[in-house]
């Protein structure tokens, strides 16, 4: 697959991958017409527009019901990603079925959240949790800071992935922008992650805060600084990183002070 764009792996192929996926868990699943639809359907079509083609075709196949139609779509996921592997790698095909309940789930917030996290599980939910985020702003940055501190590490980078404020590919998360402290709580409890994967997301995370609320990041950074580990001291350099390249002085002497810190602890 890596010599492959990303897009031509949703075609033909997909469809037939997840139709014998479906297909055991929903023995009225039309593997024939779902495969011939999305082989004739997604030629023309981008990646993001390929997943909601494909999406939309399993919206035809499943139960109208959507609590019910969901349910079959977990049940064929299979087991766990033990890896800090992102959205491009062995479960890669599940991406459809993120855009599945970000396009018709908004309707029945718990079913949704439920399946978001077994999707993450696997592939990632950052994409389809920011409908919610917007719709059920309350219930769902709850949800967040309790995955912030979730045993799977896959869920407490979503907490923080899922609501950057300028997540790539998606639109801005206006309510982030306009009240960062919105997220701050969450990217508190992930400050000393032990996972790589959760620290980067933690980074870019902050790099985005950086672009719109400057003052509030630069806060949450410098009180990071005082007791940094090594762990630590990495996330802060990354969050900083574009910043360090304008030679900000304000990051250049966080920096110092910060590798003073590290060479010196107290």
């Amino acid at each position: 697959m890596a010599h492959k764009k990303a897009k031509l792996w949703f075609d033909e192929d997909l469809a037939q991958l997840l139709a014998d996926k479906l297909e055991p868990h929903y023995p009225s699943f039309d593997s024939k017409d779902f495969v011939r639809a999305v082989g004739e359907g997604v030629a023309d079509l981008e990646l993001k527009a390929r997943a909601e083609f494909i999406a939309n075709n399993l919206r035809e196949q499943l139960p109208d019901d959507y609590k019910e139609a969901v349910n079959i779509l977990v049940k064929s996921l299979g087991s766990e990603n033990p890896n800090e592997t992102g959205m491009f790698t062995e479960f890669y095909w599940v991406m459809p079925y993120a855009t599945f309940v970000e396009k018709y789930g908004l309707d029945d917030l718990e079913t949704s959240l439920r399946a978001i996290a077994e999707i993450t599980k696997r592939n990632t939910g950052e994409f389809a949790i920011r409908p919610f985020l917007e719709q059920y702003s309350d219930k769902t940055f709850e949800q967040m800071l309790r995955w912030s501190q979730d045993e799977n590490f896959h869920l407490r980078r979503l907490a923080s992935e899922g609501t950057r404020p300028r997540l790539p590919w998606a639109k801005k998360l206006d309510s982030v922008i306009e009240n960062p402290s919105l997220t701050i709580p969450i990217l508190e409890n992930l400050k000393d992650d032990p996972v790589k994967f959760v620290q980067k997301s933690v980074a870019n995370h902050l790099n985005d805060m950086l672009k719109d609320n400057y003052d509030d990041a630069m806060s949450v950074l410098k009180r990071w600084s005082q007791d940094a580990s090594k762990d630590r001291k990495w996330l802060i350099k990354h969050a900083l990183r574009k910043e360090l390249k304008k030679k900000n002085p304000e990051a250049l002497a966080l920096l110092g002070t910060l590798e003073k810190r590290c060479a010196h602890p107290t």
